[in-house]
């Protein structure tokens, strides 16, 4: 049996999120996060691929995703890997960065999505240590005020918001397919009545909205379920009533794709309702 776990923190006041966690067997299935993600490969080494490539995380190295950047994951070896991520969201960033540089709240964007640099690992790392530990809220604000800045002054490509989307004759489509989406993402819907809704094919549709936003329909949808599922359970629902809520067949469906997408179960995620305290 592989040696795997994992320990889960957020906030029960701002979009920040911790986890630390051992994987060997676990692969994580295509997905992506509201916010951004910021993580360090503490033991071993971590394979995924995001933006169209294939990309190893090794001991020491650095990750940086942007807010909706697809990406998977699995252990590049029988070894497995440890990592610390922290999941921050865009709001909080602008906030932060609108402190730091005295601008307009903007939002930086990451090219790249690793990076080999010792600093970055080492105030992420001191930045999760504190929010998993019991230090003070203002030594937290502080640690994070510091992370943030040296990952866009050493990692960030350029300011500006963040997006997806191609031009291409397929992107309209797409576009209108993903707000179709959005406004129903509980909803059982086939891909022909989507095809319809929107004015293409199937296949089509299913070509330019990989082009456009890197899933696949079926798995935005799942993506727009999960996090509705997420807020539901921060907010208190049960896990069962937040899986029929967000459109998943029962709890058990809901805790399959949760824990394939997110390395947690719903359980673990719910009990991970910080106080301020941490």
């Amino acid at each position: 049996m592989p040696n795997e776990w994992s320990r889960y923190w957020r906030s029960a006041d701002l979009p920040l999120e911790a986890m630390y966690a051992h994987f060997e067997r676990h692969v994580y299935h295509r997905h992506s996060h509201e916010g951004y993600s910021f993580g360090v490969t503490e033991d071993g080494s971590q394979s995924f691929s995001c933006r169209g490539a294939g990309h190893t995380s090794a001991t020491g190295m650095v990750m940086a995703f942007n807010p909706d950047d697809p990406h998977d994951g699995r252990a590049t070896d029988e070894l497995g890997f440890t990592y610390r991520i922290i999941h921050i969201g865009p709001a909080l960033i602008a906030d932060v960065l609108a402190g730091l540089t005295g601008r307009p709240a903007w939002l930086p964007l990451f090219a790249e999505p690793v990076h080999s640099d010792r600093l970055l690992a080492h105030n992420l790392r001191a930045l999760h240590t504190a929010l998993l530990g019991r230090e003070s809220a203002l030594w937290r604000d502080e640690l994070l005020a510091a992370a943030i800045g040296a990952m866009v002054r050493r990692a960030a490509a350029r300011p500006g918001p963040v997006s997806g989307g191609v031009r291409s004759a397929g992107a309209a489509a797409a576009r209108r397919a993903r707000q179709f989406l959005d406004a129903s993402a509980a909803a059982d819907i086939t891909s022909g009545e989507l095809a319809a809704a929107v004015g293409c094919s199937r296949f089509a549709l299913h070509r330019a909205f990989m082009a456009a936003y890197g899933l696949t329909p079926g798995d935005y949808q799942r993506q727009l379920r999960l996090r509705s599922a997420r807020n539901l359970i921060a907010q208190g629902s049960s896990i069962s009533a937040a899986a029929a809520q967000a459109g998943f067949a029962d709890q058990s469906h809901l805790t399959r794709w949760f824990s394939r997408c997110y390395g947690i179960t719903p359980g673990t995620f719910r009990r991970a309702a910080a106080s301020p305290s941490g």
